[in-house]
């Protein structure tokens, strides 16, 4: 599978218009009907995130014909459309509404994803805000950049090491459960600042653009992870497992992912909050 720069161009341009069209028009106007649960009270669904998953993927079928295409919605109804990612020719990867609780509360920090993956490795990463029109892009070789229309793309540069009591990083308690809670809050005090904003896609923008130093995740969820942990790649960042194993964009179910601005940044994490959560 050769992706060509032609076919990202066409895939940001979909992501842009489902955008306009099946999103935003729902924003802040969704009625009671629009909203659902899935595994948890609120592990939100809604009438934005189903149809622009459908949007996207249609799209998808007819710019790239033969690639295995992966949903969040589609797998929550079927798991087994897992199956065959990690040893795919080509995937595409969609979360068409990151950061649902907040969308469906009216709170403007969501966004799509949509990363395209090859026999497990992300190739490339999209970070898409629908409420300014902006995004996060990322090439595997060819770094992360920030976009805006009618202007010239920024290249991202993080890099750098930041002490640990001086570090921000985003750290989702909810994920874990409710012992691990307990003690991944004894290591809180000895940073600058952990927080969430319930939004992988600008979890990972913050982190790609260097305002955070590193995100801990529970959750190995492809439509999550994939392009958000390439861009933190491509912006000079580093990757990994908590337990120290390799992370590649195909991968999904238990595990935790640690994404830095640094090596060093990295490795701190993962002594700090290892011992605190494994096994897990």
């Amino acid at each position: 599978m050769i992706l060509t720069q032609d076919i990202e161009v066409a895939l940001i341009d979909t992501v842009r218009r489902v955008a306009r069209a099946e999103i935003m028009p729902r924003f802040r106007a969704l009625g009671p009907n629009d909203i659902q649960s899935k595994s948890a009270p609120d592990d939100l669904v809604t009438e934005a995130d189903v149809r622009a998953e459908a949007a996207i993927t249609a799209e998808v079928h007819k710019l790239l014909p033969k690639a295995l295409v992966v949903g969040e919605e589609a797998v929550s109804a079927d798991p087994s459309v897992l199956d065959g990612l990690r040893d795919a020719d080509c995937a595409v990867i969609i979360d068409p509404v990151d950061g649902t609780w907040n969308f469906a509360k009216g709170l403007a920090t969501f966004g799509v994803i949509l990363a395209v993956t090859r026999r497990g490795e992300t190739v490339f990463g999209l970070l898409y805000d629908p409420v300014l029109d902006d995004w996060v892009m990322a090439r595997r070789g060819g770094g992360a950049w920030y976009c805006r229309p009618d202007v010239p793309p920024v290249r991202l540069n993080i890099g750098g090491d930041t002490p640990q009591d001086q570090a921000v990083g985003f750290v989702p308690l909810f994920l874990f459960p409710y012992e691990t809670r307990v003690q991944l809050s004894g290591a809180i005090p000895g940073f600058r600042r952990i927080w969430s904003v319930r939004c992988s896609c600008h979890e990972y923008r913050l982190l790609a653009q260097g305002h955070a130093d590193f995100c801990l995740s529970g959750t190995l969820n492809p439509w999550d992870h994939a392009a958000g942990a390439l861009a933190v790649e491509e912006a000079g960042g580093a990757v990994g497992l908590l337990d120290g194993a390799p992370y590649m964009g195909g991968m999904s179910g238990s595990g935790c992912l640690v994404t830095a601005r640094s090596a060093e940044t990295l490795a701190r994490t993962q002594e700090t909050f290892g011992p605190l959560i494994l096994p897990f």
